[in-house]
């Protein structure tokens, strides 16, 4: 176990952080899901720009990669520009 107050306080931090990025980082995925599997071109517009959203947030806390979050959502907009 830590000695130090703030190796302590740090541990504390980690621990908060790891769970609010989880929780984000889940409900982004359970939002793409919905959208993958949405068949109606209006709803998959209207949800669109709520996923980006959601993907631009977690790039820029460094949750994932900037990288990765624009290869999702060109694949996401990829899905919505084919449905009928």
């Amino acid at each position: 176990m830590a000695n130090h107050k703030s190796s302590i306080k740090r541990i504390r931090q980690t621990s908060v952080r790891r769970l609010r990025n989880r929780y984000y980082a889940k409900t982004a995925r359970n939002a793409m899901r919905v959208l993958r599997a949405t068949e109606d071109k209006e709803q998959a517009q209207a949800l669109y720009p709520k996923v980006c959203s959601m993907l631009d947030k977690l790039a820029k806390k460094n949750v994932i990669h900037e990288n990765k979050a624009n290869n999702l959502k060109s694949k996401m907009a990829k899905h919505v520009n084919s449905l009928a």
